[in-house]
């Protein structure tokens, strides 16, 4: 029975029968296929982790490695690269439900969907999953590429497990970063400008490409304190892929494991409230 049927019966005395939601998860679901259908319709949506992470791969590792030099790396800079290309491309997923929340909003799609009797809740659910599983694919791509240049997993498998988590945990607190500029903006124009010189320094200006032992002083403590640096040193630090750290390195980069949680847990929590009352006040104005 429609929307409109079951108000009609109701006026006129009939008593009006009950719309069931699925739930939250099967309706999040649904939305996420949609999502994934859409990249499989055009599938050059998936350029952006699958060839670009493969160039940045080969890029640093033949081109500029060899005049980065890493000291104490067992396999050299090859391997000691892996984790920050995996940190940058788990940070663009921010870039990716942006540009995605943005275009589905302004065609009004998200309109169609907030129309059905479904969870509200279930649109931002449902983008977010797609998205972390659409970077998924760049940190699968990227670990088998990795494996052609030399880069190895040297810690435990429990280890191992742990820094794919810290990724996809990492991944989960930029999307919330993504909700909020997606909401914000009113253009994929808008948002492409904004990410890009936002997202590009803060990935930049850390320990993703390069040691920073090495940079000027103060640009040294803006990189060691920069959260993408924890997440990268992090990630190596359990793969088995690190260096030993300098003794005057800042704080994070000592303990850059309950850094990276501390930090995906205070963005998540000051942002994803932001990003909620954005996105309503975005499809409800």
């Amino acid at each position: 029975m429609t929307t409109e049927t079951t108000t009609r019966a109701s006026a006129s005395g009939i008593a009006r029968p009950e719309i069931r939601p699925t739930g939250l998860l099967r309706q999040s679901l649904a939305i996420t296929r949609r999502n994934l259908i859409h990249i499989k319709r055009m599938p050059e949506m998936l350029m952006d982790v699958t060839i670009q992470p493969v160039m940045f791969v080969l890029l640093f590792a033949y081109v500029f490695g060899g005049s980065i030099a890493v000291q104490g790396s067992p396999a050299g800079y090859r391997e000691w690269l892996m984790g920050g290309i995996m940190g940058q491309t788990i940070a663009f997923a921010s870039f990716i439900v942006a540009v995605g929340l943005t275009a589905d909003i302004d065609k009004g799609i998200v309109d169609r969907m907030r129309s059905l009797p479904i969870n509200p809740s279930a649109v931002l659910v449902g983008r977010s999953i797609s998205s972390l599983l659409h970077s998924s694919i760049g940190i699968l791509v990227m670990s088998v590429t990795g494996l052609f240049v030399g880069w190895r997993i040297r810690g435990s498998l429990a280890e191992a497990v742990l820094a794919y988590a810290l990724l996809l945990l990492w991944g989960f607190a930029m999307i919330w970063v993504g909700i909020l500029v997606g909401s914000a903006m009113r253009s994929v124009e808008a948002v492409n400008g904004l990410m890009f010189t936002t997202m590009f320094p803060i990935t930049f200006l850390a320990n993703t490409f390069a040691p920073t032992d090495k940079m000027p002083h103060g640009l040294r403590v803006v990189a060691e304190w920069n959260p993408i640096s924890s997440l990268v040193q992090a990630v190596r630090q359990l793969w088995g892929n690190d260096i030993p750290v300098p003794a005057d390195a800042q704080l994070p980069m000592h303990h850059p494991v309950i850094t990276t949680l501390i930090w995906t847990i205070g963005l998540t929590l000051v942002i994803a409230p932001l990003a909620i009352r954005a996105f309503n006040k975005r499809t409800q104005g």
